[in-house]
């Protein structure tokens, strides 16, 4: 049962003490009642003095924390709490002097250190790939477009995109990844995470998804030089999404975003859009507090050094 506040007032009455906030993350965490990360056990109770809970079976002791983005913290949960409704509350999402603001936090590391915590949490483990109809192309964020056969520079990302289409034409769910280069092992890779074999695959005549075939994909070829059409006419869906993704760094972030950062803000805006027909902002609330019980736990080295490892 989907159960999260349907607005600001309730948001404070349910979420404002310790206990309170560890009550609805056990919830989320074991939807089926605790159980045990060691011997999978489901007999436990609570050492409350310690906010801790001991498996009956084979007694480790353990917090409903403990493996999860919100492992080993020192803030108190309802300020946590704070942070994933004003980042899910507002429509376009938040930057990390936003959030500082908002929560009153004297340093913007910890704002920004919170920020990509629950960006990664906003990548759902397991999510179900693309499928039907999926349109597929890359973008260069920043910068002048270097031609394809172009890897990313300092100045320029590299992004891949891949669009479902449903019905007569209308954007689906999308995901998106940045790119060393557009070689066929690249896009391959990017194509092959990110849809389901046997879907129709739309791409432009570039060399680079020939490979996709050999994969299970069917593929629908448009070339673009020599049309009378324009790209963006040809392969709408893939350019609405660009265009989008371009204008939500700039408003959002002020276009304030490195290149080994940039998959991060990439998860966000999938999280956001995937979610824009939902009529709640509480309900992305309850979604961003689910999936960040369900990733391991991520301190300010690991972000640090899972950025540098995408370069």
């Amino acid at each position: 049962m989907e159960d999260f506040p349907r607005d600001l007032a309730e948001f404070e009455r349910r979420f404002g003490t310790e206990t309170a906030c560890r009550e609805y993350l056990m919830r989320l965490r074991w939807p089926e009642g605790f159980r045990c990360p060691r011997c999978r056990a489901t007999k436990a109770w609570p050492l409350r003095d310690r906010g801790l809970m001991q498996c009956a079976a084979c007694g480790l002791q353990t917090s409903v924390t403990a493996g999860t983005i919100f492992q080993d913290l020192r803030t108190p949960l309802p300020i946590w709490f704070r942070a994933m409704w004003a980042v899910t509350s507002q429509k376009t999402g938040m930057s990390a002097l936003g959030l500082q603001r908002e929560l009153g936090l004297r340093s913007y590391k910890t704002a920004w250190v919170w920020l990509h915590k629950l960006r990664r949490a906003m990548v759902r483990p397991g999510r179900d790939r693309l499928s039907g109809r999926v349109e597929v192309d890359e973008a260069y964020i920043g910068g002048v477009h270097p031609g394809r056969h172009g890897r990313q520079t300092e100045t320029k990302a590299l992004v891949g995109v891949a669009v479902e289409v449903e019905g007569r034409q209308r954007l689906g769910r999308i995901r998106l990844r940045r790119l060393l280069d557009a070689s066929g092992p690249s896009l391959t890779a990017f194509v092959v995470d990110a849809v389901e074999p046997r879907s129709l695959v739309h791409t432009d005549g570039w060399i680079g998804y020939e490979p996709l075939r050999r994969h299970g994909y069917r593929r629908r070829i448009t070339f673009l030089q020599g049309q009378a059409k324009s790209p963006s006419q040809l392969m709408p869906h893939v350019h609405q999404v660009v265009s989008l993704l371009k204008r939500w760094l700039i408003g959002t972030h002020h276009g304030a975003v490195t290149h080994e950062h940039l998959d991060y803000y990439l998860e966000e805006f999938t999280f956001r859009f995937n979610r824009r027909r939902s009529r709640s902002r509480g309900k992305l609330f309850f979604r961003l507090v689910q999936q960040a019980v369900a990733v391991d736990a991520a301190p300010y080295e690991s972000l640090v050094k899972y950025a540098r490892s995408l370069s």
